[in-house]
C-alpha cells in the first residue's frame, strides 16, 4: 500500500494547474511517464489512447486557434501540452496486444458505434492514468476541455484515423495561480453500497 505521502501528490493535494514555472519537461520525462502510464487497463488491452506531446513554438501555434479563451495564455505558456486523442482503429493492434484471442480484432473491425464508444471509455480511462502517472512522476498537470475538437482534429490529425479527447498542461505547477480547492461530494452523496 502507498504511504500517505504518495496518496497527497497523486491525489489529496495535488492541484489542476492554471499556470506553469518556466522550466522545461524533457522528453525523457515524457517517455518516462508513458512508460509508467501504459501499464494500466483497458477493455481487452484495446489501448486506444493516443498522445502528442505539443512542445515546439510551431507545435504550440498550430494548437493555438483550437483552444477557448479561457484556456489560451495559460497552454502557450505551459512547457508542454499533451494532446490526449484516440484511434479509431485500435484493434489492428490487437493480435499483438490481445494474442490471448486470436479474433479480437474481428470483434471491433468495421463496427464504429461500438468502436467510438470503446475509444471514448478506454482513452479517457488511459488519459486519467497519465495525468496519476505525471503527478507520481513529479509533474504537474491541468487537463481541461475548453477547445475546439474538429479545428484541433483538423490541424494534427487530418487523416480522421486520431480523435481528440482533452488536452492536459504539463510542468512545474505555479502555486500562485491555483484556485482555492473546491468541494468534492461526500461518500453519502455520491456512493451506494449494495
Amino acid at each position: 500500500m502507498l504511504d500517505s505521502q504518495a496518496l497527497d501528490t497523486i491525489f489529496r493535494t495535488a492541484r489542476s494547474q492554471n499556470g506553469f514555472l518556466d522550466k522545461s519537461v524533457e522528453d525523457a520525462q515524457i517517455r518516462a511517464l508513458y512508460e509508467l502510464m501504459k501499464f494500466g487497463p483497458t477493455t481487452m488491452n484495446t489501448q486506444p489512447a493516443r498522445f502528442v506531446f505539443v512542445k515546439s513554438k510551431a507545435a504550440k501555434d498550430k494548437l493555438r486557434p483550437a483552444l477557448s479563451p479561457g484556456n489560451l495564455d495559460k497552454t502557450m505558456a505551459a512547457p508542454a501540452t499533451v494532446i490526449v486523442a484516440y484511434d479509431l482503429r485500435f484493434y489492428e493492434f490487437l493480435p499483438r496486444t490481445f494474442p490471448n484471442n486470436p479474433n479480437a480484432k474481428g470483434i471491433f473491425e468495421g463496427k464504429d458505434a461500438t468502436n467510438q464508444v470503446v475509444c471514448m471509455r478506454n482513452g479517457s480511462l488511459q488519459g486519467a492514468y497519465l495525468i496519476i502517472a505525471a503527478r507520481a512522476l513529479g509533474l504537474d498537470c491541468g487537463p481541461m476541455s475548453g477547445f475546439d475538437n474538429a479545428k484541433l482534429d483538423a490541424a494534427f490529425f487530418p487523416d480522421g484515423r486520431w480523435k481528440s479527447n482533452f488536452i492536459c498542461n504539463l510542468g512545474a505547477g505555479d502555486s500562485a495561480k491555483v484556485f482555492g480547492r473546491n468541494p468534492r461530494l461526500t461518500f453519502e452523496e455520491a456512493c451506494r453500497i449494495e
